[in-house]
């Protein structure tokens, strides 16, 4: 008979093999349980980059939308001081257009280069300075301050700038005060209609 202890007993084998296939079960099922885990951590780890692309893109956003209206900001402010800075402008063209006479060309001289340097420095900032005449009235540009009945120019052509205006980056910040032709007749056929 053989000796229970014997690799070769058969009781032996029958215990090896249900120990072998008892052992592959629990692998096979820690593997099950190690892939069910390396699936979730995936998943989790998916969810992670999405999340954390969505707040990459969120705080992209949110830098322009700060750059833009600190953009917008300074534009405003730059408004303001130009909108200061036209009635001096104006005074200089009041004052140089005033004395024409030989005494005053000295002064006339410095307050040209004062006056040449003031708009530069305005057009620098982005100001444009608007000459409508001859153009078309606009009334989001121009302010009629006069009406002229003529037929030698175009119903509503700009005949005489009373004032320049100025735009800043697409805004108006003084609207051109202008006088515009007028068709005799016109506006009493519109007035019938």
């Amino acid at each position: 008979m053989p000796d229970k202890d014997s690799p070769f007993n058969p009781e032996n084998a029958a215990h090896d093999v249900a120990g072998d296939q008892a052992e592959r079960a629990k692998m096979e099922e820690d593997s099950a349980s190690a892939d069910a885990e390396v699936a979730k951590l995936a998943s989790d780890l998916n969810d992670l980059r999405q999340t954390l692309m969505r707040r990459q893109a969120d705080f992209d956003n949110y830098r322009k939308r700060i750059e833009r209206e600190r953009a917008d900001d300074a534009k405003r402010h730059t408004a303001r001081i130009v909108e200061g800075l036209i009635p001096i402008i104006d005074g200089f063209e009041h004052a140089l257009a005033a004395h024409r006479e030989a005494e005053y060309e000295n002064y006339r001289k410095g307050f040209e280069l004062i006056y040449r340097q003031l708009v530069d420095t305005v057009t620098r900032l982005g100001v444009e300075r608007m000459d409508p005449l001859g153009k078309p009235f606009d009334p989001h540009l121009h302010q009629a301050m006069d009406r002229t009945e003529t037929v030698d120019h175009a119903d509503g052509t700009i005949l005489q700038v009373f004032q320049p205006g100025y735009v800043f980056h697409g805004r108006v910040l003084r609207p051109a005060m202008v006088g515009v032709a007028v068709h005799p007749g016109g506006a009493s056929k519109e007035a019938a209609n």
